[in-house]
């Protein structure tokens, strides 16, 4: 039972990844070391890094731990209830602080840019999101919409949905961005004749599409990088 857990004092120094956090800093923990540290405590038989092992072995990747539900997380030994929702409210932050940047207004000047704000949010998903990405004549973001969810491989958009978005928010250019839950981001043939079909449109309207990326987990291609626009 989770009321049973293994003392600090018993954990060898190596595993002890709260002290290596203070010492070294969060970039240098591994990924068990982090969840480690949001699960707080192991067991009677195992400490808290490798009851994090285990967890991550048994969700396969980070990607898919960030899907888990409740009733999933609870279901691996050694994770209760408790441990369970520290693991769920710390993905939920990142997701939120992913987010946060928006209220900000950031200023796109590179693909990259685009890239960074649209990562973390979007590399873990399991269907694909066809998002948009409005901008002033500054090239700050002043709004993101998420305009069609496809499924597992494979998502539809028209250029009406994308640019009678982008004229409601009175955008001067668009980014648009669809995420390929594979991981890898090479562009098909779709989202090469999509792309085509996006500029002669925002040609036809007056509204520039800056660049059409695609994502994969941790990497991206710029469609216009590639010579597609």
């Amino acid at each position: 039972m989770e009321s049973h857990n293994l003392l600090l004092r018993d954990v060898p120094n190596e595993e002890r990844p709260r002290e290596r956090m203070q010492h070294v800093g969060a970039h240098a923990l591994s990924n068990a070391e982090l969840v480690a540290i949001l699960l707080r405590t192991g067991t009677v038989s195992e400490s808290a890094t490798r009851l994090a092992q285990r967890l991550l072995k048994e969700s396969g990747t980070l990607r898919n731990l960030a899907d888990f539900s409740l009733a999933q997380l609870t279901a691996i030994r050694g994770i209760g209830p408790a441990k369970a929702l520290q693991v769920l409210a710390g993905i939920e932050l990142g997701r939120r602080m992913s987010r946060t940047a928006l209220h900000e207004k950031p200023i796109i000047s590179s693909p990259g840019d685009a890239a960074m704000l649209l990562m973390e949010e979007m590399r873990h998903l399991q269907k694909e999101h066809f998002v948009c990405l409005f901008l002033n004549t500054k090239n700050e973001v002043i709004a993101k919409e998420t305009l069609s969810i496809g499924s597992l491989n494979a998502t539809l958009v028209h250029p009406r949905e994308v640019f009678r978005s982008a004229i409601k928010q009175s955008s001067a250019a668009i980014i648009c961005a669809h995420n390929h839950p594979s991981g890898d981001p090479t562009p098909s043939r779709e989202d090469i004749h999509m792309t085509e079909r996006l500029v002669e449109a925002g040609r036809i309207v007056g509204i520039d599409l800056l660049d059409h990326l695609v994502l994969g987990d941790g990497v991206f291609v710029s469609l216009k990088e590639k010579g597609y626009m």
